[in-house]
């Protein structure tokens, strides 16, 4: 892709984001959510392989269809309330119709089928951007609006989110495809707790935006796509191979690694509003999450393929890592012993 090209799409993502979360119009708000759609769509469809394009077309049509709902969503709200403010959204259909444009946008059960086939579509760049920058936008409408919405329903759809990003990942070898079913399932972890406690819901992406970040650079400097090059990658980056292991017990949830701190925080929040069912269901399904996270830990450490491949036996590269890597891994294996500073803020 042209670097040009390339910068301005770039920019008009930071630009379509930064409308959307800075802005108090639903027209304002609107209008960010379609700059990133439109921006992002070349980004996935840059390779032209017939399935980028089939991710591209996928997107494309989700994504305009959960914007049309944003859009009848606050016209419904104005038209009886006189209102186009964010935060006054009270019509019972409008509260309706918005969730469901929201879920549509990040992926969430029932309207998760087409993040998955778009992950596998995209580079794994782009598929780091949908998984996490694309989903910033719609989560603050979230925050937003959280007061307003119905309980039931979004706790209904969480669980349901835990349970299928845990099980729709057990059975890949594709690694883009487990990360979108273990995206689908943190998803499931923020949107139980953001009626309760809309700070924890955004903390807990900015830490899993963190630990995906780190994952996904990880297999971008491999070259590692699915699980049977994962599992002889080692010899390429001996080290790099071993932060990530531990970059994926951090995203599995495990203390005392970083990715334990939002679990353990919204376990005891859903505790404090007598929601212990709830948070004993969503905690014994993220151990489906955990198998797969081990799996992919042990295959990334892994010295010897435990079968014949064939693969070439790769060249040990010993380019210096990039310093954003280093840094991004850091954060997602250390930040435990913060957790009062952190706490702090919130």
């Amino acid at each position: 892709m042209n670097p040009h090209a390339k910068l301005i799409f770039t920019l008009s993502l930071l630009l379509g984001t930064t409308i959307t979360i800075s802005s108090n119009h639903w027209m304002m708000a609107w209008t960010g959510l379609e700059i990133n759609t439109l921006a992002i769509i070349p980004l996935i469809s840059k390779s032209h392989h017939p399935r980028a394009i089939e991710a591209s077309i996928k997107y494309f049509l989700v994504q305009a269809a959960a914007s049309t709902l944003v859009l009848f969503s606050s016209m419904i709200n104005a038209w009886s309330t006189g209102q186009w403010d964010i935060t006054q959204l009270t019509h019972p259909t409008a509260c309706l119709l918005l969730t469901t444009a929201i879920a549509m946008k990040l992926g969430l059960v029932p309207f998760h089928f087409w993040f998955p086939e778009v992950l596998q579509g995209s580079s794994l760049t782009t598929a780091l951007l949908l998984s996490t920058a694309m989903k910033f936008p719609p989560i603050t409408i979230f925050y937003l609006t959280s007061h307003s919405l119905n309980p039931t329903l979004l706790t209904t759809m969480a669980i349901a989110s835990a349970a299928l990003g845990g099980w729709m990942g057990l059975n890949q070898t594709q690694i883009r495809k487990i990360l979108a079913f273990s995206s689908i399932s943190h998803l499931g972890w923020m949107t139980v707790i953001i009626l309760y406690n809309p700070k924890l819901t955004l903390m807990t992406f900015y830490l899993y935006s963190v630990m995906t970040a780190t994952v996904f650079l990880t297999l971008n400097t491999t070259k590692t796509t699915k699980m049977s090059t994962m599992m002889i990658s080692w010899t390429k980056t001996p080290m790099l191979n071993a932060t990530l292991m531990l970059a994926l017990l951090s995203l599995a949830g495990l203390p005392p690694f970083t990715g334990f701190l939002p679990k353990w925080l919204i376990i005891q929040e859903l505790t404090k509003q007598e929601m212990t069912p709830t948070a004993t269901i969503i905690t014994m399904l993220s151990l489906l999450g955990l198998f797969f996270y081990l799996r992919l830990a042990y295959y990334s450490t892994i010295t010897l393929p435990p079968n014949s491949t064939n693969h070439m036996k790769q060249w040990h590269n010993n380019n210096p890592t990039n310093t954003s890597i280093a840094i991004l891994t850091s954060l997602s294996i250390s930040l435990l012993p913060l957790s009062p500073m952190i706490l702090a803020t919130i």
